[in-house]
């Protein structure tokens, strides 16, 4: 019943590393949050994609994913608490 909308995912992720799959889940969380205009949501966002990226196994995903989620848990935590509400 769902074995072909499964085969047609799959083939397409084939062709992607994890890291750039988590890299394009987090463009599209941090697009959604933005009308909702609140930058604690923003930050608390980037804090969590951040620790992804750090947690997830170096065998899955390239070296350069690790240093953007060092990034991302120093301005996660900057734009909490810079938000106004």
């Amino acid at each position: 019943m769902f074995a072909v909308p499964l085969q047609v995912i799959d083939n397409f992720l084939l062709q992607y590393n994890v890291g750039q799959a988590i890299l394009a889940l987090f463009i599209l969380s941090t697009l959604g949050a933005l009308p909702l205009k609140s930058m604690k949501i923003v930050g608390l966002n980037a804090v969590a994609f951040g620790l992804l990226f750090l947690l997830t196994p170096s065998s899955l995903e390239p070296v350069h994913f690790k240093f953007l989620g060092i990034a991302l848990l120093f301005v996660g935590p900057l734009l909490i608490i810079s938000a106004r509400r």
